[in-house]
Parts: C-alpha cells; sequence; structure tokens
C-alpha cells in the first residue's frame, strides 16, 4: 500500500491545524510533529516559518521523511521512551496519541508536557468517542 493510499494520509497542513494557527495568530517558534509518518504536516509547518522536527518510531518513516527536506529535522523517536532533549513551542499529533492504549497515555502525557515550553501548546487531533466504531483501528479519546 502506498502512504498515499494510508486515509490519514495528507499533502497539504491539516485544516483543523491551518484553522486553529491562523485563529491564534501562530506564526513562527518551534514545531514537534509526532508521529510524522510521511512527513507532509512537518514540511508544511517548515514552509509556514516554523523551525521543525518530526519523530517517528518508524525507522522507515523517518528515513523516507529525511529525503524530501532538508530544512526539518527528522527523527527516529518514541513518545514513550523518547530521546528528545529540547523543548517546543508547539507539538503537533494527528496519529499518535489515539494509537495508545489507556495504560500508556499518562506516559505519553508527561513525555509532551517535558518537551513543551511553560506556555507551549498541544494540537492534537484523534478519533473520540463521538466517532462511530468501525470494528477495528484507533483507540478512541473518551471524556470522563
Amino acid at each position: 500500500m502506498d502512504v498515499e493510499d494510508i486515509p490519514w494520509y495528507f499533502p497539504s497542513l491539516d485544516p483543523d491545524l491551518e484553522k486553529a494557527l491562523d485563529n491564534l495568530n501562530i506564526n513562527s517558534g518551534t514545531f514537534l510533529d509526532l508521529g510524522t509518518g510521511p512527513g507532509t504536516q512537518a514540511i508544511e509547518l517548515e514552509k509556514r516559518g516554523f523551525t521543525v522536527t518530526g519523530t517517528d518510531i518508524s525507522k522507515h518513516a523517518f528515513e523516507k521523511a529525511s529525503k524530501l527536506s532538508e530544512n526539518v529535522n527528522f527523527t527516529q523517536d518514541d513518545i514513550l521512551n523518547s530521546k528528545l532533549t529540547k523543548q517546543f513551542d508547539n507539538v503537533f499529533d494527528r496519529g499518535c496519541f489515539h494509537i495508545m492504549s489507556e495504560e500508556k497515555r499518562l506516559k505519553y502525557v508527561e513525555t509532551v508536557r517535558e518537551l513543551l515550553n511553560t506556555d507551549g501548546l498541544l494540537f492534537l487531533k484523534c478519533f473520540s468517542d463521538k466517532v462511530p466504531e468501525t470494528g477495528g483501528g484507533p483507540y478512541r479519546a473518551q471524556r470522563k
């Protein structure tokens, strides 16, 4: 299967993130793209003027994404066992959190908090319990 055929592939900047950035008038700073996959979101954020690091647990994904841009720092990393040492103004996740089982989510939150600057923002896009179950796929985030 080609990456373009994966349901969460999006060649341009995610419209929800684009809207949020415009509404909040955020147009500079640092961004961490968690679970960067093919790197499209990281590359689009860099084109908008951000300094971007894209991480993915998959060696194949980060190696492939690395070939698409010399301006984005692509690296292999596991958010649950992160080796990242710098902090970011913003973190974008549109495919990492929702694959975490419930028992791993606290570690995810703790790590993201450590990676964010004091006034940093997490832009999280994931499935919710409001979306009908399709019989598989990512875990849904639920309100408690």
